[in-house]
């Protein structure tokens, strides 16, 4: 649940200035290392040509059925997490695909989500257990 009010957003938006930079979404794959200071040069090689992180997408397995698994790929998502908020991302997409076994793996998403709202990421789940 966001803590900013409508009338703060638009009035932040009211005084924003347009910049010349594309938003792109990054998929987690492709990051070389999710080390904060690698992920503040990412961010700024990105802005030196022209694009701002707007997301973070993962592909999440959850296709054994094995709790210590389960948990082992939410630790996982959760590090992605801070991956985002060291980018400056404000989303992190997660497809999950096939899930073994969603009634453990929905509290890991539920905790998940509720981590990165804390971190002020917004998490989207696509596949299986859509949100």
């Amino acid at each position: 649940m966001s803590t900013q009010s409508p009338t703060n957003v638009r009035q932040a938006v009211a005084t924003a200035e347009p910049v010349d930079a594309e938003p792109v979404t990054i998929d987690a794959a492709a990051l070389e290392s999710t080390a904060p200071g690698d992920l503040r040069d990412l961010r700024a090689a990105l802005a030196e040509e022209g694009y701002v992180p707007a997301g973070l997408r993962v592909s999440a397995d959850f296709s054994t059925d094995c709790s210590i698994e389960t948990q082992r790929e939410a630790d996982r998502l959760r590090s992605l997490v801070r991956a985002a908020t060291h980018l400056g991302a404000g989303e992190l997409v997660v497809e999950t695909g096939d899930v073994t076994d969603a009634s453990k793996v929905d509290p890991a998403l539920s905790a998940l989500s509720e981590r990165a709202e804390r971190e002020g990421v917004a998490v989207t789940i696509h596949g299986d257990l859509d949100r």
